[in-house]
């Protein structure tokens, strides 16, 4: 029987691998079937204490505790908006040595949230869900919004981003107008791709409308160092307020727990018009 993974990348802070766990439960009561949920790496360094008197699951030990009972048969459920290294890279390293190891197994990966050229509207969606609630919440209409991700060195990575803002930019064109950012990326013109950092942009933004509301569309899907309530885009945003007084941001909710997102997963499980678990990107290991 396929064991299904749902696989973040991993955080050292203990509310992501909650969240992680509750996105997962949804998951296995709409597909009716178990599914577990695992990260790449890091969550095993956090305390069990912290996450209810349960470990954290990383990829690379339970496919080898898997492996060594003859669980041979496993399919990813990718929690990754593109084609991240992880993806490309890391998970196929890993077939690659455990196959080495304890021979031939399957392990099939599915398409991540937003796969390119087709996109999903579903995430623009939440994405403009979140911005009503800024709306509704913030000390002043914000008249501008700046959709952020975390920034990679992967350009198939920030090409979601770019694809999300299109739509999102159109469906928000009669309230706001759209920036990018990114919250980090590494220095070069090589990473150009990512466009400005978050900082920069929204201390520009700040410069030209001191008095200005604005709204930090978070494309994140849970808290963590970047992304919680004392995470790096929070620092950030806290710097330019003290930094511009009379400047207002409003971060919206983040994307993990809107329903839609249960509803795009269980689709990319199962597939668009194929049979329970048929999924693109099948990979068989090999001795």
């Amino acid at each position: 029987m396929t064991q299904i993974l749902l696989v973040d990348n991993g955080s050292k802070r203990p509310h992501a691998t909650i969240s992680l766990r509750a996105l997962a439960a949804r998951l296995q009561e709409r597909c009716g079937q178990r599914v577990m949920p695992v990260s790449l790496l890091h969550s095993d360094s956090v305390p069990p204490a912290a996450l209810h008197g349960h470990p954290a699951i990383t990829l690379v030990p339970h496919l080898r505790a898997q492996l060594e009972v003859g669980h041979r048969d496993f399919l990813v459920v990718p929690l990754f908006f593109g084609q991240s290294r992880a993806l490309s890279r890391f998970i196929p390293d890993t077939i690659t040595a455990l196959s080495a190891e304890f021979g031939a197994f399957t392990l099939s990966t599915a398409d991540p949230l937003c796969p390119l050229p087709q996109g999903e509207p579903r995430l623009v969606s939440i994405l403009e869900d979140n911005l009503t609630w800024c709306r509704r919440w913030a000390e002043r209409p914000p008249q501008q919004v700046f959709l952020v991700d975390h920034g990679s060195p992967a350009p198939e990575v920030t090409a979601v981003r770019n694809w999300l803002a299109g739509p999102l930019g159109e469906r928000i064109s009669d309230w706001a107008g759209l920036t990018e950012a990114a919250m980090e990326r590494r220095s070069g013109s090589e990473y150009d791709f990512n466009g400005p950092l978050l900082a920069d942009a929204l201390d520009a933004y700040a410069s030209a409308h001191p008095q200005a509301s604005v709204a930090v569309a978070m494309q994140f899907l849970a808290a963590g160092r970047h992304a919680g309530p004392d995470g790096d885009v929070v620092a950030i945003c806290r710097d330019i307020e003290q930094r511009h007084q009379g400047f207002s941001i409003c971060l919206s909710p983040l994307m993990g727990g809107h329903s839609l997102l249960v509803d795009i997963l269980h689709d990319r499980l199962c597939g668009a018009n194929q049979d329970a678990l048929s999924v693109l990107g099948r990979t068989v290991a090999t001795k």
